[in-house]
């Protein structure tokens, strides 16, 4: 798969792919990358200019420090340990999108802009991200009431052609993931550890061959979990979806808690929350701040949910206009 000079550029200045450990300079981080993506746009430039630039003419025509400039050059040098890097995930299944890609997921752009991750990698179908779903969220330890929901909403995506959006872990993502394509429907998980395990699970594996799934992830394809890349990627999964299902939540604290407060706040998406006589105190905690109850017994059949997520949803502000740099 050939990529662009734009890329290219970005891939070696943001990404760990091919720099070796311990370098001299770390990879940019979001925060690094968007000044210098600014920088670039009031220059008239886009990031493949950077390729083959000297020090000098970083500073001179991109009016960066000669710190940076040097950061800058010492990433961009190693085109050839990406490019064999990059050889050998594709021969994996693993591929990567970037911000100046045109398939670059049009719901990033849209809601977290300048939060958008510069870089993604993915494997199976591209084209799921962002099609019209449902993202289920919640604890890895659930009760009888979690699991039924859970199970519930992914049997309901799979029967109404609905995308399936998770993170992929153990307990409410595998569960509704499985759900989804076992009924013959698409699911996505946004990940927060390492792809290249994930892709080797047997049902995945099948599954991404034949399109109805794609893992998608902001961290290097062999990134190991930890509890920050956890809550990093918790906002890319609400930030894909029509509406979100909290099953169950802790109060004040945990990754299912910051997320979802999160979505809130921001005005993502609906998020709804089970509601049930039993239901974990971050579920109630989490419907006095403005997730809408979701009552179990669900009220509706598979088929039913998505048209009842949507006539029970509240009205939310348009999305934000696209990102307007890579």
């Amino acid at each position: 798969m050939s990529i662009s000079l734009d890329s290219q550029a970005i891939l070696l200045l943001c990404s760990q792919i091919g720099l070796i450990l311990n370098p001299e300079y770390k990879a940019l981080t979001l925060r690094d990358w968007n000044p210098l993506a600014k920088s670039l746009q009031v220059a008239g430039m886009r990031p493949g200019n950077l390729l083959g630039m000297s020090t000098g003419d970083m500073v001179e025509g991109v009016g960066v420090s000669s710190e940076e400039a040097l950061r800058y050059a010492y990433l961009l040098q190693r085109s050839g340990a990406l490019a064999i890097e990059l050889e050998r995930l594709e021969s994996l299944g693993i591929f990567a999108l970037t911000r100046a890609d045109k398939d670059y997921p049009k719901r990033y752009r849209q809601r977290l802009k300048e939060a958008a991750p510069a870089v993604l990698f993915y494997a199976g179908d591209y084209a799921l991200l962002g099609q019209p779903g449902i993202a289920v969220v919640g604890s890895r330890h659930l009760d009888e009431v979690g699991q039924a929901c859970a199970e519930f909403v992914g049997n309901a995506c799979g029967l109404s052609g609905k995308v399936l959006y998770s993170g992929g872990a153990r307990g409410v993502d595998t569960i509704s993931m499985d759900a989804a394509l076992q009924s013959r429907g698409t699911a996505v998980g946004v990940l927060a550890n390492s792809l290249e395990t994930a892709i080797r699970h047997p049902a995945y594996r099948e599954a991404l061959g034949r399109g109805d799934l794609c893992f998608v992830t902001p961290y290097s394809p062999n990134a190991s979990f930890s509890v920050g890349t956890a809550m990093g990627r918790n906002r890319l999964i609400y930030t894909l979806a029509d509406y979100a299902v909290v099953v169950a939540s802790d109060a004040e604290k945990g990754g299912t808690w910051a997320g979802a407060t999160e979505a809130l706040k921001a005005k993502w998406l609906p998020v709804f929350v089970l509601e049930h006589p039993a239901m974990p105190e971050g579920n109630k905690a989490l419907i006095k701040k403005g997730g809408i109850p979701l009552p179990h017994p669900l009220p509706v059949g598979h088929e039913a949910l998505s048209s009842w997520l949507e006539e029970n949803a509240t009205n939310l502000d348009p999305d934000p206009e696209q990102l307007s740099f890579f």
